[in-house]
């Protein structure tokens, strides 16, 4: 998914708490899905900016062949970018209330032996 395409705003915003624990019933449950996914999008955005950070400390490394890493002004730009995006608590709430993320609950073996 494309975090970056996602219509989220970049404060805080106070909000319906009916409007989260439709899905599930329970609004603790619901803020535990919101952390788990934040943690997703959080681990993908670093991730990505790793990879594309470190395409140029290849790159000057190779070019220099010295020791030192600078900053030039693409890796600025990409850093900015990635500062502007919302957070990705907002990310997740967003993907919430627009009803694209999903989630499941797991079997506990109690329901399991009573289904048997």
């Amino acid at each position: 998914m494309d975090y970056k395409k996602i219509k989220a705003s970049h404060e805080a915003i106070t909000r319906d708490l009916s409007d989260f624990d439709k899905e599930t019933g329970n609004i603790y449950e619901t803020v535990v899905n919101l952390a788990k996914r934040a943690n997703q999008i959080s681990s993908a955005l670093r991730q990505e900016l790793v990879n594309k950070i470190s395409e140029f400390a290849s790159q000057s490394a190779a070019a220099d062949g010295i020791d030192e890493i600078y900053e030039n002004r693409e890796q600025i730009e990409i850093a900015r970018y990635y500062e502007q995006l919302p957070k990705p608590t907002l990310i997740a709430t967003q993907e919430l209330l627009d009803g694209s993320l999903c989630f499941r609950r797991p079997v506990k073996e109690d329901s399991l032996e009573q289904i048997l």
